[in-house]
């Protein structure tokens, strides 16, 4: 069956990885700026991540058949410098003012807090304003574990504060039991990261469909350095399968759903 993964971070996967992507059924990923596994030092290294993003990696993926498109913005995890995180955020309207280097950026994200500091929201929002300005999707990334709950109401807040925002042009990932309800009944976008160990497993990402319907949800398996599974969505296609749910609602998670979402970007979205 043909899927998206709407947030992997391709940057950090192996050639083999799009090939066994590509067999399983993969016909299209979305790449969110990301943190390199270290922290940068410079925006000029920010500049070439990003063509990275552009540039780069969509000819890596065409290879195999798979539409790749990006995100682009100072992740969290990097975001506690105001000072630097700035020069970092006034980058990204060179990408977004050129044809070329646009074409396959659907929008601002991974935005979000990591440890809920006043400095990552202070980016977040600041980021949040530059997704307004340039009419941008908004991807955001929810913090892990403990504070999870706590940073996805900041978040919720953060959004609501900016008065221009359509909930129905916001994707707010990682979401679990404890958050997922909160995120829907705002009129955001969920969506559902499958990890092996931490986050969602296929089986828990089913629990809530079953619990919370497939309206404005999707899944993917946010792969990157860390435990992670490129293969994670097929996997929970067949968890699904397993439970009897038909081929239509499946489809509509994995492929459906995120191409509506997406298609919403100013740049558009081709692949269905």
């Amino acid at each position: 069956m043909p899927y998206i993964d709407p947030h992997i971070h391709m940057v950090s996967r192996t050639t083999d990885d799009y090939q066994r992507m590509a067999r399983a059924g993969c016909v299209a990923v979305t790449e969110p700026a990301f943190w390199a596994g270290y922290d940068r030092g410079t925006p000029e290294a920010f500049r070439d991540y990003f063509r990275q993003l552009t540039v780069v990696e969509p000819k890596r993926a065409a290879r195999f058949g798979i539409d790749h498109y990006c995100w682009l913005c100072i992740n969290p995890k990097e975001a506690e410098d105001p000072g630097f995180a700035r020069e970092v955020i006034q980058l990204i309207p060179e990408f977004l003012d050129d044809p070329q280097l646009s074409r396959n950026v659907l929008g601002i994200g991974e935005i979000g807090l990591n440890r809920n500091t006043k400095n990552e929201l202070l980016i977040l929002e600041e980021q949040i304003a530059l997704a307004v300005q340039y009419n941008q999707l908004i991807l955001v990334h929810t913090p892990h574990l403990e504070d999870k709950r706590k940073g996805t109401k900041l978040i919720l807040d953060a959004l609501k504060r900016n008065g221009h925002i359509d909930p129905g042009r916001v994707l707010i990932d990682h979401v679990e039991e404890h958050t997922i309800e909160m995120v829907l009944d705002a009129g955001y976008w969920a969506g559902m990261t499958l990890y092996p160990d931490t986050k969602c497993t296929p089986q828990r990402a089913a629990d809530l469909i079953e619990t919370y319907g497939h309206e404005r949800l999707w899944v993917n398996s946010a792969g990157d350095w860390g435990p992670s599974d490129p293969l994670s969505v097929p996997k929970f296609q067949q968890e699904m399968r397993g439970r009897g749910h038909a081929a239509g609602v499946i489809e509509k998670i994995t492929l459906t759903n995120p191409s509506a979402f997406l298609f919403q970007s100013r740049n558009g979205f081709a692949t269905q």
